[in-house]
Order: structure tokens, then sequence, then C-alpha cells
């Protein structure tokens, strides 16, 4: 949320003073890049604990240690998915396929066909 606010923040800067050169005839590219270089001034200058906080949110996820903390939870997920299957030997687990949320009638429909229940 850091990073999309910074990004805000230096394209609500960035375009104002785009129009402003265009409205003084500068031209497209030269306009373009005037209001680039201003709003990364303005930005640096007066935006520091935004952009620090924009720097961080993204250092945190693409760290090593959210790599391992990502890892840790899929290791999880596998394991509860794992032990639910050991406990409940007619359960189906199918992740090939997409979720669709199933009607009543749908469901017991399911749990007729052959007296297991499909999820």
């Amino acid at each position: 949320m850091a990073f999309l606010k910074y990004f805000l923040i230096r394209v609500g800067i960035l375009i104002p003073l785009f129009v402003i050169f265009m409205a003084i005839g500068l031209g497209i590219i030269v306009s373009a890049v005037a209001a680039t270089l201003m709003a990364f001034c303005i930005a640096y200058l007066f935006f520091r604990p935004q952009r620090n906080a924009a720097a961080e949110s993204v250092r945190s996820a693409v760290s090593p240690e959210a790599r391992r903390l990502r890892a840790s939870k899929q290791t999880t997920d596998g394991d509860i998915e794992d032990a639910l299957i050991e406990d409940h030997p007619d359960l189906r687990i199918d992740t090939d396929q997409k979720i669709k949320k199933a009607s009543s009638s749908e469901l017991r429909q399911a749990e007729n066909i052959d007296g297991s229940r499909h999820v």
C-alpha cells in the first residue's frame, strides 16, 4: 500500500507539471522530461517518509525472509491438506479445477453419485 501511495503522489505531481509546461508551449518531449525531473526532485525533497515506506514495502516483499515465510506457509497448507486426506479417506481434493460455488442441489447430487463426498 505504501508503494501505491508514493506512486500516486509522484503521478499527482507529474501530471499538473506536464500540463503547465505544455500550456507554456515547451513541446511534448521537453514538457515530459522537465515534468519528470521536477516531479522527481519534489518527491525526493518533500516526501521522504513516503519514499522510505515504499522502499521498505518493496524490500520486505522480495527479501529472502519473505521468500522463507511464503515457503513455510505453502508447506503448512500442504501439511493441512495431507492431514485432511488422511483423516477423511472418502474426501477427494481436486486442485486442478477452478473453484465455483455449487448449489445445494448440486451438492446433494454429488453425494448421491457414489456415496462419497467430492470437493
